[in-house]
């Protein structure tokens, strides 16, 4: 996947000209008949309106559906995604193509190419989908690790099935969490103020510059002003574990627990900086806790010397760890604490 920092918009950068960003170099008085219209709009204007016409064409509306004996495909739902590369590999959410038999992916200049599903990840709600087609135009990924609380994002997609909708918003929050479709908790989501609405899931969030920082995958029913976006950078990683190996692989323990307040002279004895841990329900019988020696009734206060308070949080330092790389679990057992080594297996 080709990743560039370049601007697809070079005329914004601070080393142009003021006569390339439409900047009047002294007061004069506007003569409708020699200015343009791009030249009467506002910077903020100009700007969104620059992103719009060179992204506009690597938005895509992913249509949905069935075989018919009549027209060969039965529509049964619409969504976005976005190309990311040249050679025809488009982006989307996960539960935008889940379940679908046909997927169809049309685009700005009115072509439309039968798709197929090439990865998918319920952890974070991403899938990989490709046409076959060359020469494309895509979108650049941005760096999300970059972007500020209010910065203006622009959010492109197909709401309703209205193709090539944009709109405009900024960035309300950093590091929020959502919950993907089987409970995972997905870390680090961006909140903005962009209107979203059905359809506009698998949609890119972009930057003032036209790059790529967040996929819009979730809004929030009744409320207003509130979008949710997975951040690119972990889309990056997932687009090139699909890409590469055909799946996310993620570290298993077999264990399932829930958070447990923990008693104050435990925390004052073994110095700890959470008042919580995680308490073991149940172990996995086949699972690596087991063969660790992790019981029912232990409780998890670290893994790999990282105190953990929730399963959350258990689940955000499997998700980095190597399958198959030794990991410590240190848990408090009666009155005593202990260091069990574990070899995560790979998350089926």
């Amino acid at each position: 996947m080709k990743k560039s920092d370049k601007s697809p918009l070079g005329w914004i950068s601070g080393e142009d000209s003021a006569e390339k960003q439409g900047v009047l170099s002294q007061p004069c008085e506007v003569n409708q008949k020699n200015v343009s219209d791009t030249e009467l709009l506002d910077a903020y204007s100009r700007a969104v309106v620059a992103v719009v016409d060179a992204v506009g064409p690597a938005i895509v509306s992913i249509s949905l559906g069935k075989e018919s004996r009549k027209s060969g495909f039965d529509p049964a739902g619409a969504a976005s995604g976005f190309v990311i590369t040249p050679d025809g590999y488009l982006l989307t959410n996960n539960h935008v193509i889940s379940g679908a038999k046909i997927i169809e992916a049309s685009f700005l200049d009115g072509k439309r190419l039968s798709a197929t599903l090439v990865g998918n990840d319920l952890s974070t709600d991403m899938a990989v989908v490709r046409v076959d087609a060359s020469g494309l135009p895509y979108a650049t990924m941005g760096d999300s690790s970059e972007i500020h609380v209010g910065q203006l994002v622009i959010a492109m997609g197909n709401p309703f099935g209205f193709q090539s909708t944009v709109s405009t918003g900024v960035i309300s929050a950093l590091g929020r969490t959502l919950r993907s479709q089987e409970g995972r908790l997905i870390e680090n989501i961006i909140q903005h103020t962009a209107p979203l609405n059905p359809g506009n899931s698998g949609g890119p969030l972009l930057d003032s510059r036209g790059r790529v920082v967040g996929i819009n995958t979730a809004i929030i029913v009744m409320a207003q002003g509130i979008g949710f976006a997975i951040p690119s950078n972990t889309a990056k990683w997932v687009v090139s574990e699909l890409l590469t190996k055909g799946r996310v692989r993620r570290s298993y323990l077999g264990i399932v627990g829930y958070r447990r307040l923990l008693d104050r002279r435990i925390v004052r004895f073994f110095k700890l900086g959470k008042d919580y841990g995680v308490e073991v329900a149940s172990v996995d019988p086949e699972g690596p806790a087991r063969r660790a020696g992790v019981r029912v009734s232990d409780i998890i206060i670290k893994l790999n010397k990282q105190e953990v308070a929730s399963v959350d949080e258990m689940f955000r330092i499997l998700s980095e760890w190597p399958v198959g790389q030794p990991l410590t679990l240190t848990v408090i057992r009666g009155k005593g604490r202990m260091d069990l080594e574990a070899v995560p297996s790979e998350a089926k």
